[in-house]
């Protein structure tokens, strides 16, 4: 229908002189809500009789701002997967619901080797009853509730390490400040680097950690060691050491001497590892379910 040409005041109503019934409003008393009135009565006619289609709202999303960025990446800590030579899965099932039980408790965050960590455990020999730690960490290993994790720093120009149970209930925190990884999956060689590499403030500020989704952050760095001897011989296969720029310290001849110790078919053995996504996606799902109860 086209747009009012003309209205008239009857009864406090505004009317079209066409008679249309969707176009009666009170009448205002004052001339400038006469115009907004008239306005709105133009644009509810859509040119051809019909009502302006519904438009619905956006959907809301919701957030739980209860959470954390860190508690949205979906994360498995090793010790969950049971290993591969297990001779009682049940005795990995009653861990799994203790260690659950335990990071109700206490947040246990995501970590690599490599991470900068600090640790509150519990001391009844110190002045307020508890002792932090501050340190790289360079090795995880153990399964279930026997996970454990090393911390190094160097106080006093003596290197420090300390060996944490994960799951022990002395401890009281554990504080990401340095989220990140290393080339190895073993710092112990750190023991033969320079000090430098194995040196933190105990009054480090944490890094803000790395947004929801993204990769893992992984430093390229590679050590200077000292002069040799050293602890272990790092250049040999076994190791697999990449942190470690050996053709600073070893001759041509020497490193093609340790390679004679090389393994190069163990990473085609096939019965050596075992896929393990099935197993982590069923364990993953059990840990959330437990978790949100």
């Amino acid at each position: 229908m086209a747009a009012c040409k003309s209205v008239s005041k009857m009864n406090s109503t505004i009317r079209c002189l066409n008679g249309c019934c969707k176009c009666v409003v009170a009448a205002p008393s004052h001339p400038r809500f006469f115009q907004v009135a008239l306005s709105r009565c133009v644009s509810t006619d859509g040119g051809n009789g019909d009502p302006p289609k519904f438009q619905p709202p956006p959907k809301p999303v919701m957030i739980d701002k209860s959470k954390t960025e860190a508690s949205h990446r979906r994360f498995l800590s090793p010790e969950f997967i049971p290993p591969r030579q297990r001779t009682n899965p049940f005795k990995f099932a009653i861990e799994r619901k203790d260690m659950i039980q335990r990071r109700k408790i206490i947040d246990i965050p995501e970590f690599y080797v490599g991470s900068v960590l600090a640790v509150v455990m519990a001391d009844v020999y110190a002045s307020g009853k508890s002792n932090r730690f501050v340190g790289i960490c360079t090795q995880r290993s153990g399964k279930g509730l026997g996970a454990t994790f090393v911390l190094r720093n160097i106080i006093d120009g003596q290197g420090v390490e300390i060996c944490y149970d994960l799951y022990s209930p002395r401890i009281q925190q554990i504080e990401v400040l340095k989220f990140e990884k290393r080339l190895d999956d073993n710092l112990m060689y750190l023991r033969d680097a320079l000090p430098e590499y194995s040196t933190f403030d105990f009054d480090m500020k944490a890094m803000p950690p790395p947004l929801p989704g993204a990769e893992v952050p992984i430093n390229q760095q590679k050590v200077k060691m000292k002069p040799r001897p050293w602890s272990k011989r790092w250049e040999r296969s076994r190791f697999n050491i990449k942190g470690i720029p050996f053709e600073l310290y070893f001759t041509e001849e020497e490193l093609t001497h340790a390679k004679k110790w090389d393994t190069p078919w163990v990473e085609y053995d096939m019965l050596k590892e075992y896929d393990t996504s099935n197993v982590e996606k069923h364990i993953w799902t059990e840990v959330q379910r437990e978790l949100s109860k």
